[in-house]
């Protein structure tokens, strides 16, 4: 846990690596085996934060997590506060969100057990769906919230509309942006909201960016999301997956998700999401190490 000075302790799982073999998963992450409470292996490690989409937590990137870790990343990703599969209460809330990767950023660098084996200048971040959009806003991006009423108006239908009718944003909640200069990287996965986002912040982004696109989004449309991010990103690591859905970025499905919540795992018949998961945790792996490589 986290501690929060605005807020309750944040959840935090940690993926780092170690000499321990794997013996069993975690509760909840049941396709991969882990070293639970291992000892830590390695000095000046880099860093990798994970932020989730709207309604998630802390492993629903687990396969990517422990990719990065084979790959010697420490990775820490939080079940954001008020936005998570137990409390939707501030889900409409984005200010908070990239407020609580800086604090989780904080926690890891200053008061996690092992924070002396990390390189605070050697930090990344991915984030996924509301998290795409909070990764890309803590390095520095920022909303122009005047273009959420029109783009609801004539589209309110969409994922991120209905959203917000049933959560209404606080007062001041598209604003008060926290930004963390400790972010080298970025790779950010359907990324939401890119509609409003404003140019001119994105374009002063120094970090690398990948971004990625889910062909058939169906929960975040084209062109008002990732589309709209890269126009003001040309130079960023682009890729575009094709006949992929929404939530194949998501951790592939097992028997128990399948079950119990089927709309996660709506994959259409002919993607093997398995198989695009290992080339995508590849490709993140490969963008972090290039771009977070140790200095001489």
């Amino acid at each position: 846990m986290a501690p929060d000075p605005k807020g309750p302790p944040i959840t935090v799982g940690i993926w780092y690596p170690t000499m321990t073999p794997a013996t069993a998963p975690e509760r909840g992450m049941d396709d991969l085996p882990v070293a639970s409470n291992a000892p830590i292996v390695g000095d000046r490690l880099p860093l990798v934060v994970m932020s989730h989409g709207n309604g998630g937590w802390f492993g629903g990137h687990y396969d990517t997590a422990i990719a990065l870790a084979k790959a010697g990343f420490v990775v820490a990703a939080l079940t954001h506060t008020g936005d998570n599969y137990q409390d939707q209460s501030r889900a409409t809330d984005m200010a908070n969100r990239p407020r609580q990767l800086h604090v989780l950023i904080d926690y890891m660098l200053k008061d996690w057990d092992d924070h002396g084996r990390l390189d605070p200048d050697r930090v990344g971040a991915f984030g996924f769906s509301s998290g795409g959009f909070t990764v890309l806003t803590a390095a520095g991006g920022e909303l122009d919230g005047t273009r959420i009423q029109p783009h609801c108006r004539d589209y309110p239908t969409h994922y991120d509309c209905q959203l917000m009718l049933r959560v209404s944003p606080p007062p001041g909640g598209l604003a008060n942006w926290v930004h963390d200069d400790r972010i080298k990287a970025v790779v950010s996965a359907a990324p939401a909201l890119g509609y409003a986002f404003k140019a001119e912040t994105l374009k002063g982004l120094r970090q690398p960016i990948q971004l990625w696109r889910a062909e058939d989004d169906e929960i975040l449309p084209d062109p008002f999301h990732a589309t709209a991010v890269r126009a003001s990103l040309p130079n960023a690591d682009y890729h575009v997956v094709a006949k992929a859905r929404h939530f194949d970025f998501l951790t592939p499905c097992n028997d128990y998700t399948r079950k119990t919540l089927a709309f996660l795992c709506n994959s259409d018949p002919s993607f093997d999401r398995a198989a695009f998961h290992r080339d995508f945790d590849a490709s993140v792996t490969a963008f972090f190490k290039a771009n977070l490589a140790a200095k001489p």
